[in-house]
């Protein structure tokens, strides 16, 4: 009876997965997105904290949200721009966040309370903006308005609120650039820094003076979005020319490019892997005729220096307008024109893979 018993375990062992079993094996190793549903407009920006474990996402709707990045839990929203708020940066002790937005203003937000801190006032709309290293000063980007050509600006900032002043600008360049500034951020120890423009150049400036040390002819479109890897050697660009590329940030010498078949609005560098995550999709103003395969709205992975292609993530029925890789690089997130943030954490097999 003993045997019976065991010769029918060896075949109840033996058969095959039913296709049920099968399905349920295989969401089990699929990534599960957590959708977060807390912007009525398109995306525009996400930013993680040094340590990850929280994240700011902007969008059109005024509303500046921070969210728990394991979770997906909403913390809370900041309530005060009138208008699109088009980037952020959060200081490294995660105390303060800054936001700039098309209503004309830059405000200092108290990160985990909500409050705001401080107002700097303009009379043009604001779009890229980025603390220093050691957070002394903000970098902040204007668009052109009424006349006023687009401008990059230094603006000094103090933990001290009592020292903030309004019109408080170390350095105001607005000659240097024919078309809108899409992106500026710092180079390392705050000794230059770099600008992303609608005319396909990147621009490399000396930060006491001001002094256009180089510009390079990188795209044929608008370079829609400019970040930095980790280290702060290599920048990563997207353009509307469906490229992008992988360029050192001190001699801006192109050093990868990766050639996609859609128009590029984002990319991002992985902070643990030889990765470059990319995405886009066809404009915004045809996205209501098209499926969402054909829209080609997929963030698309690059091997950084292979140049190849090896993956894609769906999810959004949009244009894909930001991605964003966690300092750890063990998850991604993105935002797009649906309005909807998704937070992905990569599954076991993307840490295993020799070749990844």
């Amino acid at each position: 009876r003993g045997e019976a018993r065991q010769e029918q375990s060896e075949r109840e062992q033996a058969q095959p997965l039913q296709p049920r079993e099968r399905a349920r094996a295989k969401e089990a190793s699929e990534m599960r997105p957590l959708l977060l549903k807390g912007h009525t407009r398109p995306l525009t920006f996400i930013k993680y904290n040094v340590d990850g474990d929280v994240l700011v996402s902007c969008a059109k709707d005024h509303r500046p949200t921070l969210w728990y990045a394991d979770s997906g839990e909403r913390i809370g929203t900041y309530k005060g721009h009138n208008g699109a708020t088009w980037s952020c940066d959060i200081t490294r002790d995660s105390t303060r966040l800054v936001t700039a937005s098309a209503d004309s203003t830059v405000k200092l937000w108290n990160l985990t309370t909500g409050e705001c801190i401080f107002t700097y006032e303009f009379d043009i709309p604001c779009r890229s903006v980025s603390f220093s290293l050691g957070e002394e000063f903000i970098l902040l980007t204007t668009d052109a308005f009424m006349g006023t050509p687009p401008a990059v600006r230094i603006l000094k900032h103090s933990k001290n609120v009592e020292d903030i002043k309004q019109n408080d600008e170390v350095l105001y360049i607005d000659n240097a650039h024919p078309g809108r500034i899409t992106r500026a951020i710092w180079g390392r120890l705050n000794e230059y820094f770099l600008t992303s423009c609608e005319d396909g150049m990147v621009r490399k400036f000396e930060t006491k003076t001001g002094k256009l040390l180089k510009e390079v002819k990188l795209h044929e479109k608008s370079i829609q979005m400019m970040t930095m890897d980790k280290e702060g050697y290599t920048i990563v660009t997207a353009s509307l020319d469906k490229t992008s590329k992988l360029v050192d940030a001190d001699t801006l010498e192109v050093l990868k490019t990766y050639v996609c078949d859609r128009p590029l609005n984002t990319a991002a560098v992985s902070p643990l892997k030889n990765h470059v995550a990319i995405g886009g999709g066809q404009d915004a103003a045809s996205v209501t005729t098209t499926a969402g395969q054909a829209g080609k709205f997929e963030v698309v992975f690059y091997h950084k220096i292979f140049q190849e292609m090896f993956g894609t993530v769906r999810g959004h029925f949009g244009p894909l307008n930001f991605v964003a890789f966690s300092p750890n690089g063990k998850s991604f997130t993105t935002g797009g024109e649906d309005g909807y943030v998704r937070v992905h954490h990569f599954d076991t097999d993307y840490f295993d893979q020799e070749y990844m």
